[in-house]
């Protein structure tokens, strides 16, 4: 499991998710593939980067077009174990949020340490 120096242990899944919960569906790809991954016993740390720490903002509906809000899948997460979800700091205090303000505990990440993240994990996935 990797922790907030983003030292995690070989074999383990890094998920970066990049895009936000509406307009595309990378979002929600990224997170059935970090689902799948754990229902089979990867151990997966999740990456909010970007636009993608919007998807932690509280209080999300559907989206413009009748999407599928992705807050249902985020609250399952748990259920498969998934428990190390990080968020990018810089993107944070872009978005005026707080790790504080989303709907699941995160730990912010400094980008000083994402590149130790990458390093750390035997497979990543950028979404």
């Amino acid at each position: 499991m990797a922790n907030a120096k983003g030292q995690g242990v070989k074999g383990d899944l890094l998920v970066v998710l990049r895009h936000g919960p509406h307009g595309t569906s990378w979002l929600r790809e990224g997170l059935d593939a970090a689902l799948v991954a754990a229902a089979f016993g990867r151990r997966v740390t999740l990456l909010f980067m970007g636009e993608g720490v919007t998807a932690l903002v509280p209080g999300q509906k559907s989206g413009p077009l009748g999407q599928k809000g992705t807050s249902p899948t985020l609250e399952m997460l748990e259920m498969y174990d998934i428990d190390t979800l990080l968020v990018e700091a810089d993107a944070l205090a872009r978005f005026g949020l707080q790790a504080e303000d989303l709907m699941l505990s995160a730990t912010a990440v400094e980008a000083s340490e994402l590149s130790v993240l990458a390093t750390t994990h035997s497979l990543v996935l950028t979404f």
